[in-house]
């Protein structure tokens, strides 16, 4: 068995699922946690006042796999 850990935005959620669903893994667990890379927060405005926005919404997608799962074949691909 492995453990497959994922960081997605929040509303690639369902596209990320039913991919999942497709490789036939039976389930997942999912948290919502915030961070950045590439996009290094940004700014917003709120009454009038700035405010930057260093850390994102994000999904973290928990699965177990066996050794030998389609989507390791699927990868390769």
């Amino acid at each position: 068995m492995k453990k497959v850990e994922a960081i997605i935005r929040p509303h690639l959620l369902d596209a990320v699922r039913n991919a999942l669903h497709e490789v036939n893994v039976a389930g997942m667990t999912i948290s919502e946690v915030q961070g950045y890379g590439r996009q290094k927060g940004h700014t917003e405005t709120y009454r009038g006042t700035e405010y930057q926005i260093e850390f994102i919404p994000k999904t973290k997608i928990e699965v177990i796999v066996p050794e030998t799962s389609k989507m390791q074949s699927s990868r390769r691909s």
